[in-house]
């Protein structure tokens, strides 16, 4: 399977989904091998719909959030790594970034998973997007417990919203609309 040259990961031809968050994603960095068996790690009807790359537990990998989970995904010649995350176990969802890269921080069962090295624009707009997601989750509805972190929640979202708007994760109407549910949220 050969990639073609350009700005995003490039065309697998791998599965549809898969090559569609490729070529959204940017550039790879190694993660060939992960995108082109990605589908022996998916359930059966799972999609991909956003992939990055980073580094996880002592290796550079590829993370997909599908439409059931967020997965870490390293696939070596001599090892593989597979760590999933079920969207109903993740409680919560931390971004930090540097000047070109960052941090996504995962927060599921009690344990604390750190994925490095995400490509600033991409991880945000991943954050973003888990974040999303973990609103319309029963388990986002439980009450919280600090009024302070409830305002704070509530600039992080729409910050990071702006973000998934700028890097054209979202359109403008998404973007009205998940605005507005926020707002409606206070």
């Amino acid at each position: 399977m050969s990639t073609t040259e350009g700005v995003g990961m490039g065309k697998y031809n791998v599965r549809p989904d898969i090559d569609a968050a490729a070529e959204k994603a940017g550039p790879a960095l190694g993660s060939k091998r992960e995108i082109e068996n990605l589908p022996s790690v998916l359930w059966e009807g799972e999609t991909v719909d956003m992939l990055v790359t980073g580094l996880y537990g002592g290796g550079n990998g590829l993370v997909a959030l599908t439409d059931r989970r967020l997965i870490f995904f390293k696939h070596g010649m001599m090892s593989q790594k597979l760590e999933d995350f079920p969207l109903g176990n993740i409680s919560s969802v931390e971004w930090t970034g540097g000047m070109l890269m960052g941090t996504l921080t995962v927060y599921a069962s009690g344990n604390r998973a750190d994925i490095k090295n995400v490509a600033k624009a991409q991880g945000a707009a991943l954050s973003g997007e888990l974040r999303m997601r973990l609103s319309k989750t029963p388990a986002a509805a439980a009450p919280v417990a600090s009024v302070p972190s409830a305002a704070q929640d509530v600039a992080s979202r729409l910050a990071t919203l702006d973000q998934l708007r700028l890097v054209g994760a979202i359109t403008d109407a998404e973007y009205q609309d998940r605005r507005t549910a926020i707002l409606n949220s206070i």
